[in-house]
């Protein structure tokens, strides 16, 4: 008996001691990453430009491109560089520095050429590829050359490929061009499973974003609406980097058919098919493109390769301040939230103060709202426009530049604008209402727990685990349909137009830019350049400068955000590697979906927004 009991005993002392060194394992991890992520931050608050190696700048993007990065640039950077590619695709990049990056090469005696390594590009939205291929199409005017290599390239990694002079494809590789389609979950069934009872109050026959929560499917009109969108969009991509191959869009794209019939006369070799179809211009392994690059800029003895500077080490000079005034950039980026600021999201409330903040700045002379959202909270949504309405009557212009989407509750705080400018890609419209609430009466009665009480009129009684009183439902109909026209008057007064006018474009529909611009619903086809140049011209400024109202994070906040950041990179992506490719898939899809439902927060639950907009693949 005393020696079951000593085994017991000797169980249960070494278990503790492994749990102890676990936890001060974990500790000690956490404190390491810490002290790392400050010392990091400390040289990246040191920033000082970089002179560019005499060479090409290497755009080697990691991760993604984004109007306005959740973190800072030189600390996702850092972090990068710290934990390795794990982390990389997790990156954002700000759209503004990389355009502007490539604009400062261009004038840079040191620069001599682009080389695009964008292996670890995941991607971005069309709108933002067509600003950053303007600018590589700018660099090339000036007589610089641009080169692209590659083992492989996906459809966004090919489409800023399509702007160099020449384009290198390892003879392994393939160009991975299939076009665009859009995949929701559906939970109608699971829902019915677990009892659960999903009230819906919607307005917009096309307003689809309830449909994961009352059907199994995509409806008729949501697949004949978002089939129209989709095939714009698909058609705007093949047109431009046709345009830039110097081919067809047949050519581009023949099809599946014609994709496999070419494949069929290379035996499968989607390289050679690849160069035949003229898609790229030489089949090279990484030392031979990394030859041709020595060849075109030099060879550099200490780095022993070709002579470059990374976009992430060049650091072009910061222009001067000045006196001249000032056009106020101001961003909605994300879905739309009452109160404050999340990362990745509008907060209503921070939004409001930054134009309230431009409309009192007496050297603010005009306001650019960069519109990057697929809508949200009517509430938040509101709170924003109101308060663009009150700087454009204290006159100063208000320009909207609309980005990759800018949808439902987007184009809503897009109305009070003197002028509205879209790309031809972005996704906009979408102007309908809905509200969800979910009940659990019926799961409850199912686990055998009940819910009575009472109360001194039906409308006090609503709670989630009883069925909705019949008289809220009806005043929540109401409540939607009032907040419908209420978003089409803003919409008719914004474009000169009747209600009536803006509902037969409306009822949830989704335009892309250049069929918002035949609506009426934009003023026109352009980039944020275009954006700050009618900024200007509304405001008679011959001179201006551009003050960028971006939220700074204190040190605590990039400290952890960077420590966060970092656990993120390194866990799931080991766990992720164990599943397949489908269930990793489906589980990303399944917290995205559940991270922009579980943040609606509108005090009336009516939310304006696009759910299919941001889920282009």
């Amino acid at each position: 008996m005393r020696t079951l009991w000593r085994i017991i005993a000797g169980f249960f002392k070494w278990t503790w001691r492994l749990l102890n060194f676990v936890r001060e394992f974990i500790l000690n991890v956490f404190l390491i990453l810490i002290i790392l992520a400050g010392v990091g931050i400390w040289y990246a608050v040191q920033d000082k430009p970089v002179e560019a190696t005499k060479g090409a700048l290497l755009v080697d993007l990691s991760g993604t491109v984004v109007d306005k990065p959740s973190v800072n640039n030189k600390i996702r950077q850092w972090g990068r560089e710290l934990l390795g590619t794990s982390s990389s695709r997790l990156q954002e990049n700000s759209l503004f520095d990389l355009v502007d990056t490539i604009r400062a090469a261009k004038d840079d005696k040191n620069v001599t050429g682009i080389v695009l390594q964008l292996t670890d590009f995941t991607g971005t939205d069309q709108s933002s590829m067509q600003y950053i291929g303007k600018a590589l199409r700018e660099f090339r005017d000036a007589g610089k050359p641009v080169y692209a290599i590659g083992d492989s390239y996906n459809q966004s990694q090919y489409y800023l490929a399509s702007y160099a002079n020449k384009i290198y494809l390892s003879p392994q590789g393939a160009v991975d061009l299939h076009g665009f389609a859009t995949n929701n979950l559906y939970y109608k069934s699971l829902l019915d499973k677990l009892k659960v009872t999903t009230h819906i109050f919607r307005v917009g026959t096309y307003k689809s974003a309830v449909e994961p929560l009352i059907r199994d499917d995509m409806s008729p009109a949501a697949r004949e609406a978002d089939s129209r969108w989709i095939g714009g969009l698909w058609t705007n991509y093949l047109n431009t980097v046709s345009a830039n191959r110097q081919i067809t869009p047949e050519q581009l794209f023949p099809g599946a058919a014609g994709v496999l019939a070419g494949m069929q006369a290379t035996g499968g070799d989607m390289a050679q098919y690849a160069l035949k179809a003229k898609l790229v211009d030489a089949l090279a392994s990484r030392t031979e493109a990394d030859n041709e690059m020595v060849k075109a800029f030099g060879w550099n003895k200490n780095t022993k390769d070709f002579n470059y500077t990374s976009i992430y080490d060049y650091s072009p000079k910061p222009k001067p301040d000045n006196n001249d005034p000032q056009i106020a950039v101001i961003f909605a980026t994300g879905a739309i939230n009452d109160g404050e600021e999340q990362p990745g999201a509008v907060g209503g409330d921070t939004t409001a103060q930054q134009i309230r903040d431009a409309r009192l700045d007496p050297k603010v002379k005009a306001i650019i709202l960069r519109v990057n959202s697929p809508g949200g909270s009517v509430s938040a949504s509101e709170v924003i426009r109101s308060e663009l309405a009150a700087a454009k009557a204290a006159g100063k212009p208000v320009v909207v530049s609309m980005g990759g989407m800018a949808a439902s509750g987007g184009y809503w705080i897009s109305t009070p604008a003197n002028y509205i400018i879209a790309s031809p890609s972005t996704l906009t419209g979408s102007i309908g209402i809905f509200g969800v609430i979910n009940t659990y009466q019926n799961t409850l009665d199912y686990a055998g727990v009940h819910t009575d009480g009472v109360a001194t009129s039906p409308l006090a009684d609503i709670a989630s685990t009883k069925a909705l009183p019949p008289e809220f439902s009806q005043m929540m109909q109401l409540n939607i349909e009032n907040g419908y026209k209420t978003f089409l008057g803003l919409v008719a007064d914004s474009r000169h137009k009747t209600p009536e006018q803006i509902d037969q474009i409306a009822q949830g529909h989704v335009w892309i830019g250049s069929d918002a611009k035949a609506n009426g619903l934009v003023d026109e086809l352009g980039d944020f350049d275009d954006a700050v140049k009618k900024a200007a011209e509304l405001a008679k400024l011959p001179n201006w400068q551009l003050n960028w109202y971006v939220s700074e994070p204190s040190l605590s906040d990039l400290v952890f955000s960077q420590v966060s950041t970092s656990v993120h990179a390194m866990l799931p992506a080991a766990i992720q590697a164990y599943l397949p490719a489908p269930v990793s898939k489906m589980a990303t899809e399944l917290k995205s979906q559940a991270d922009l439902f579980s943040n609606m927060n509108d005090p009336q639950n009516r939310y304006a927004l696009c759910l299919t907009c941001g889920d282009v693949k």
